[in-house]
This record gives structure tokens, C-alpha cells and sequence, in this order.
């Protein structure tokens, strides 16, 4: 069975999805944009702010359904620019400890609402068979 997942304290879904849907022991989040949920606006021109916000707001995403980042299985990360690949991964790496989860990260031509920094995540439900 699919759950939808939705609270107030990540940006709401604009479009036809979802925040986030829980499946079986496995919680899927939707690509989380560098938004202030209070604010509805990009927290930052910095990419490394624009990260840490998307990690955020996975975060909240994830407490919704009764987990939290230490169970991330994947991420996706989408940046506009990967000459920032290095400052990115520090900031990054605040956010996970070991076994750090898989990752692919793309650089891509443009992102909604002029953001530099897109992440998507995956994670482990708490319950699950470990």
C-alpha cells in the first residue's frame, strides 16, 4: 500500500506529487529544493546554504514518517554547477555519518525556480529488518 507523506515543515508539493511515499519498510522523498518552508522562498544564492536547506527539509520530510537521515539508503543530488562538487560534499558529509548512504550526483543545465541544488533521497523505515 502507498502512503503519501506531507507535513508543514518542508515546502509543499506544487505539481503532481508528493513530498514523499512510504512503501513497505522503505520511504521514498521527492527531489527537495533549497526552499524555507516558512518563507516559500530559496534560502540563499550559495549553493552550500542551498544544500543545506534541501537536507533539511528531507530531514522534517522523514520525522513526518518516523524516521530520520541516519536512515538513508540513497541520495540523488542535482547541482547546476560542479565546480562546486567540493565545498558541496563537506556540507554534505555534516548531514551523514558511516555507512554513509549510496549517492550519484549530476550536474545539470537548470533547476525549478533558479535553484542550484536539487536532492532526492530514499530511506529505511525504522522496524525494518536491518
Amino acid at each position: 500500500m502507498l502512503t503519501a507523506i506531507s507535513t508543514s515543515n518542508a515546502p509543499v508539493a506544487v505539481g503532481p506529487f508528493s513530498q514523499a511515499i512510504k512503501v513497505g519498510q522503505l520511504l521514498f522523498v521527492s527531489g527537495q529544493l533549497p526552499i524555507d518552508p516558512a518563507t516559500g522562498e530559496i534560502v540563499s544564492e550559495d549553493p552550500v546554504l542551498q544544500l543545506r536547506q534541501c537536507l533539511k527539509n528531507i530531514s522534517a520530510i522523514a520525522a513526518e514518517a518516523g524516521t530520520d537521515l541516519a536512515a538513508t539508503v540513497k541520495t540523488t543530488v542535482l547541482i547546476t554547477d560542479m565546480s562546486r562538487f567540493g565545498a558541496l560534499n563537506e556540507e554534505y558529509a555534516t548531514f551523514f555519518k558511516a555507512p554513509f548512504p549510496a549517492r550519484a550526483c549530476f550536474e545539470v543545465s537548470a533547476l525549478p525556480k533558479g535553484a542550484q541544488v536539487e536532492v532526492e533521497a530514499v530511506l529505511a523505515l525504522y522496524g525494518s529488518d536491518e
